[in-house]
């Protein structure tokens, strides 16, 4: 399910199989996905409705730019199904503030604030 609303939301879902390189170490016994792999996986999100907003101009690519607030609130597994969601909440030059969150079953896992900036894309 991917849903987008052009330059100001998306709705994506996720998962990471067991084999994923990701649970090497994190944690034997234990595995859970990585904060930083939640974060980074919320920024995709928010880059996904920042250019469906752009895309009339050149070429553009969103980096992130900053973590303002992030938090998690519970582990998420192996196979789980990871609902991640970016909302715009203001842009400003080359800058855009997304409000995001996780949620596995209808659970907030994680939820946080992240400022992306616009680049010309690299051909």
């Amino acid at each position: 399910m991917n849903k987008v609303e052009p330059g100001v939301s998306a709705e994506c879902e996720t998962s990471f199989p067991p084999n994923d390189p990701i649970f090497a170490g994190h944690f034997p016994g234990d595995p859970l996905v990585p904060g930083v792999i939640l974060t980074e996986a919320l920024a995709q999100t928010a880059g996904i409705a920042a250019a469906s907003g752009h895309a009339e101009e050149s070429p553009r690519r969103f980096l992130l730019s900053a973590i303002r607030q992030m938090k998690f609130f519970g582990p998420v597994r192996p196979d789980q199904t990871i609902t991640l969601r970016a909302q715009k909440l203001a842009e400003i030059g080359g800058l855009l503030q997304f409000k995001v969150q996780a949620t596995v079953d209808r659970q907030q896992v994680a939820e946080g604030e992240l400022v992306l900036s616009k680049t010309k894309a690299n051909h």
